[in-house]
């Protein structure tokens, strides 16, 4: 019997090992296999390429908008909470807010009564006019806040009794104007095309501008991103379209992404001024960047980002850029003739191709009004919806909505003739000169300060000694509405013209004064109620536990039954045999008066 070699042996004194040679055969193996395929070589290649880019394509798909990182956070938190003592612990916690936060919502609702009623049914019979005129004023009085004694950051933006006046008697007359039917309410479709002329030439436009009212800031910043993704998709071809945003825009440019299914980016900032870090903004650039934003000013903490270097990025890679103008635009417009130098932020800048301005706010009109404008048309086409082919007819609405109230313009357009540029010259000045020597004041308080450089009505404040949400729990005692911010932790003031009456910025700074100066006598005192729940908030890594607090707050807003959804709060339910009747003067009360 012949003995076995092992491949791995030598052979024979001197001659050439085993496992050469059985790598040699295998070499030639391989040798004719890629000689009998070669002549499939460009198939192959081809098909392995595309195959190849798919599977690129595929993971990248994969790949969340908000990117990698915190796409892996998400799903390390989500296998986490698997775990059943987690699990648990994280669901008494919620709960336990749950309570806190349905409580706190029952206190607004109860307001001085000792118990809640709502009314769930409608009436059988309609109620007397004048006392659904007494339900309404009781409804209005429930709130602790005294925003028209100039105690709340921002939220009312009051033109005056005399503006009230007017604008309830316009709304009386324009109830039932909707300027989706053009031909039967065209006056106020020509008040809306004036309002955009005239804000389109506060902002530095041209006859090429053009633009169109809004119900609001947000339902502006929806319509700009649209505009700009539809643009890119079907005039350059960019089919995952992503946004270029500082970390400090308003958040209805997430609102916008999500909705609209794009990609955002938040850019950093500049620590020592607040403002949008210029060469990181460049750095993010990519093929896919269809927008990039600024703010003027930026609502966390007022200050206006380098508007004119990111125009300057728009033109140099052709990208549009708007100005996000929405909280202060109707007063950076007017500062100038007020004697405030401002930086230029608006279609003075080449490069600027949009701007959205609340109306609503610094321009007083009724709130639900905006203005969204375009340095050209070729933009705004993207911002219509139109359906040519709808058997009920050539459907088009140049807005998110389809019906929208006439009366609202109406009231922009009347507040806008109201006041005149001398009206707003002067509101601006009061506003942005009490702003200012509110801030100089609070660069003084030791123990606090002013965030970056405020250029018009918002002042941020921050601590290095002190948790700042103690400050504001304090105020918030003492009658001051602040609005709390995060990542960093400070609170600010917004101004309106309320806080112009006499006594009112004296009486906020003395209080910040007094307040800050008792805190830091135990600046590391542990913080408390609401405070603490704020502070608490920014520590918790999984942020979804956050948005599951939020919707519990915003359903709790929604709760007419808290005896169910919060046993141990006493609750009354109105129903159709609770409510007032008011058949006997219904004739006198609802018709035939004067």
């Amino acid at each position: 019997m012949a003995d076995c070699v092992s491949p791995y042996s030598t052979v024979a004194s001197g001659g050439t090992p085993g496992f050469v040679i059985a790598i040699g055969d295998r070499l030639v193996n391989i040798k004719d296999t890629i000689n009998r395929w070669l002549p499939y070589e460009p198939v192959i290649l081809i098909g392995g390429t595309a195959i190849i880019i798919h599977g690129i394509h595929y993971f990248a798909s994969r790949i969340p908008r908000d990117g990698t990182v915190a796409g892996v956070k998400r799903t390390f938190f989500k296998a986490v909470k698997t775990i059943p003592f987690v699990r648990r612990q994280i669901a008494k916690e919620i709960s336990k807010t749950k309570e806190e936060i349905e409580a706190g919502m029952a206190d607004l609702f109860r307001g001085d009564k000792q118990e809640i009623s709502f009314i769930t049914k409608i009436p059988c019979d309609g109620l007397d006019r004048q006392d659904i005129i007494n339900m309404v004023a009781e409804y209005l009085e429930l709130g602790h806040y005294k925003w028209d004694e100039g105690a709340v950051s921002g939220t009312v933006y009051h033109g005056g009794k005399d503006l009230t006046e007017l604008n309830a008697k316009v709304y009386q007359m324009s109830t039932w104007t909707n300027p989706l039917h053009p031909d039967v309410f065209p006056g106020v479709c020509k008040m809306e095309s004036e309002i955009v002329r005239i804000s389109a030439d506060l902002f530095h436009g041209d006859s090429d501008t053009c633009g169109t009212v809004t119900s609001g800031g947000t339902e502006s910043i929806i319509l700009a991103v649209k505009a700009y993704r539809d643009y890119a998709m079907k005039e350059r071809g960019i089919l995952h379209p992503e946004i270029l945003v500082p970390v400090t825009a308003h958040a209805a440019f997430d609102k916008a992404a999500m909705l609209l299914n794009i990609g955002i980016k938040h850019v950093p900032l500049v620590e020592s001024s607040c403002t949008v870090d210029i060469n990181a903004m460049r750095k993010m650039i990519t093929k896919n960047t269809v927008m990039l934003v600024g703010s003027a000013p930026a609502f966390p903490h007022g200050c206006i980002d380098n508007m004119a270097a990111i125009a300057e990025m728009g033109v140099k890679y052709n990208i549009p850029v708007h100005t996000d103008a929405c909280l202060g635009g109707f007063l950076l417009a007017f500062m100038p003739s007020a004697g405030f130098s401002i930086p230029d932020f608006d279609f003075k800048l080449r490069g600027i191709t949009s701007i959205s301005a609340d109306t609503h706010k610094y321009g007083f009109a009724p709130k639900g009004s905006s203005v969204l404008l375009f340095s050209e048309k070729k933009f705004k086409h993207y911002q219509y919806f139109v359906t040519p082919d709808w058997p009920g007819g050539l459907y088009a609405s140049p807005t998110l909505a389809g019906s929208r109230p006439g009366a609202i313009i109406a009231g922009c357009w009347a507040t806008l003739m109201y006041f005149g540029m001398a009206g707003y010259i002067e509101t601006t000045k009061k506003i942005v000169t009490t702003s200012r020597w509110i801030e100089q004041r609070l660069r003084k308080v030791p123990g606090v300060y002013v965030m970056g450089s405020p250029q018009v009505s918002v002042i941020a404040l921050a601590s290095k000694h002190f948790d700042i949400y103690r400050l504001q729990e304090a105020l918030t005692k003492k009658g001051w509405s602040m609005n709390a911010l995060q990542f960093p932790s400070s609170i600010h003031f917004c101004l309106t013209y309320c806080q112009t009456e006499p006594g009112v910025a004296e009486r906020f700074v003395k209080d910040v004064e007094t307040t800050v100066a008792e805190i830091m006598k135990d600046p590391n005192a542990p913080s408390t109620g609401q405070a603490a729940i704020y502070g608490t908030s920014q520590t918790v890594p999984d942020r979804s536990i956050i948005t599951e607090i939020t919707a519990i707050y915003m359903d709790a807003l929604y709760e007419t039954d808290f005896n169910s959804s919060c046993p141990q709060l006493a609750n009354g339910s109105q129903t159709d045999n609770k409510v007032k009747k008011g058949s006997d003067k219904r004739g006198k009360g609802k018709k035939g008066t004067k």
